[in-house]
């Protein structure tokens, strides 16, 4: 194996841990999630399936960059008999080696964050009026807000984590024009739900968004839902449902629901008692609020 060729394998190790260019969320919105608890079991749902490992990938990385160290020691050796001097063919092996290490750091260098990407679920760029997806990456300009990585670990911790941190990401996106429903940010909170309609109120859209780029879709099905009744519904269906009432303290990532009128994402509980709150459509925008504890009429625990 020469040099090149080595260098060829850990490009395609490394390309490999990326996800296709414009791929969209491994859960489409026709068919079950994985993740997604069926209406009538009320059990909770599986943790989506895990991308390879990070391990596996650098365990692969690592044992092409030792194929590329043994074909440079060849080729030292061939270089040194065949100019018939020693000084020659180090000369010619460590100006070969000086390339080499130049272009393996430069892979390395690259490894790091296609491990992440390849970890992460895409992201629904968008939504047509039917409320199909739209392809990935049509909106640009609107990110996930998710560290990279943040999406590889696994667990009801991390999953709140991740769902705090996307919905956080978000604060600030609004209405186009404002009171209108509308908006580039608002088409692809949409985008996250199965027969969305365009101009409707949208807090139920914005958690189902967020929900999906976490990777724990809501509805039976995953598809996402488009009313706050829908969403209490399928927590009572699913053991979600957390009625609110003395004693009850919600977890950062829990969906916090206000009667059948809107909806938000728990961030945290302050010290005296009362609740961060990440919501959409609050003031025709993502807002970041604070309630107090007597104001909400249940939880959705999502971890």
């Amino acid at each position: 194996m020469s040099g090149q060729d080595a260098i060829e394998r850990v490009a395609e190790v490394t390309g490999a841990a990326a996800p296709p260019q414009g791929s969209l969320s491994p859960y489409p919105l026709s068919g079950a999630a994985p993740g997604a608890a069926t209406a009538a079991s009320g059990t909770q749902p599986a943790t989506a399936p895990e991308s390879p490992t990070a391990s596996a990938q650098v365990a692969s990385f690592a044992a092409a960059l030792s194929e590329a160290e043994m074909a440079m020691l060849a080729q030292s050796s061939m270089a040194a008999l065949a100019q018939g001097g020693e000084g020659v063919g180090a000369s010619s092996a460590g100006s070969t080696l000086a390339l080499l290490t130049d272009e393996l750091q430069s892979l390395i260098s690259t490894l790091p964050g296609a491990l992440a990407q390849g970890a992460c679920l895409q992201a629904p760029a968008g939504a047509s009026a039917s409320g199909s997806l739209a392809p990935a990456g049509a909106l640009s300009g609107i990110s996930a807000g998710a560290p990279a990585g943040a999406l590889a670990a696994s667990g009801p911790e991390a999953l709140r984590e991740r769902i705090v941190h996307i919905a956080e990401g978000q604060a600030g996106q609004h209405e186009e024009p404002m009171g209108s429903n509308e908006g580039a940010a608002v088409a692809m909170y949409r985008g996250a739900t199965r027969g969305a309609i365009p101009g409707a109120p949208w807090c139920a859209y914005f958690v189902s968004w967020v929900a999906r780029q976490a990777g724990e879709p809501i509805g039976s099905e995953g598809q996402g839902l488009g009313a706050v009744s829908e969403i209490w519904e399928w927590a009572q269906q699913s053991g979600r449902a957390i009625p609110n009432g003395p004693g009850v303290v919600p977890k950062p990532g829990d969906l916090i629901v206000f009667g059948d009128e809107h909806v938000g994402i728990v961030r945290g509980v302050l010290p005296n008692g009362q609740i961060e709150t990440v919501e959409g459509n609050y003031e025709n925008k993502v807002a970041l609020n604070v309630r107090s504890p007597s104001e909400p009429t249940g939880y959705v625990e999502m971890g």
